[in-house]
């Protein structure tokens, strides 16, 4: 029987690449203070994915030719759409991120991660419209897991422009990934009009500046 065939430097290198790629979608969510919120949805797939790609790369093959090289060529074709997506899974967490306990449209508990930008007037969030809508944050009381503490808020939307521009800007000069990200077209320069900002006021102030029964 042959002996199996040790991966050459380059197939190594890529699978050592993937490998670490994948391990960094895990293990980069453990910077932020509070409990740790396993990925989920594509985030998952990606860094799961990219273990098993890079595991394919390094392990020992039977030959070079046939089967094997379709598969081997096949892995690093895959490799691509994987890495980038893992990448960005991983470097989306490098910079602060917040947690929005909410429910999605079944009524099921959701984790809402998103980047989070302060003004004057409190701290602010963006996403698209019809995320907001799914799961019915405007005016509903939620639990904010900021920098390790909890606490209630009041999410109110606003979809004016002038808001939607300061929000979006004060994003991007705070959010290096988000400005890079804008360079390579993934983001829009200006918000669209399918972007809302919300305002997470505080569930006590919110309480206090409503209108008497």
């Amino acid at each position: 029987m042959t002996a199996p065939e040790r991966p050459s430097v380059g197939w190594a290198i890529a699978g050592a690449l993937m490998l670490v790629v994948g391990a960094s979608v895990f293990l980069i969510r453990f910077q932020h203070a509070g409990p740790y919120e396993m990925p989920a949805g594509g985030n998952l797939r990606a860094g799961v994915l990219a273990l098993l790609l890079g595991a394919w790369l390094v392990r020992p093959w039977w030959g070079t030719r046939g089967l094997a090289a379709a598969l081997r060529w096949g892995a690093i074709a895959a490799c691509v759409p994987v890495l980038f997506f893992a990448l960005y899974a991983t470097l989306a967490e490098l910079e602060e991120v917040v947690v929005l306990r909410a429910k999605d449209a079944a009524g099921q508990p959701a984790n809402l991660r998103l980047w989070i930008v302060d003004k004057e007037d409190g701290a602010w969030v963006a996403m698209p419209v019809q995320k907001a809508d799914a799961h019915s944050l405007a005016a509903a009381p939620l639990q904010l897991l900021r920098r390790g503490e909890e606490r209630c808020v009041i999410a109110k939307p606003f979809t004016d422009r002038e808001t939607l521009e300061a929000v979006v800007r004060l994003r991007h000069e705070k959010y290096s990934i988000q400005r890079l990200a804008t360079r390579i077209g993934l983001f829009e320069e200006r918000p669209s009009g399918t972007t809302v900002v919300l305002r997470l006021d505080p569930c006590e102030d919110a309480e206090a500046a409503a209108p008497p029964r």
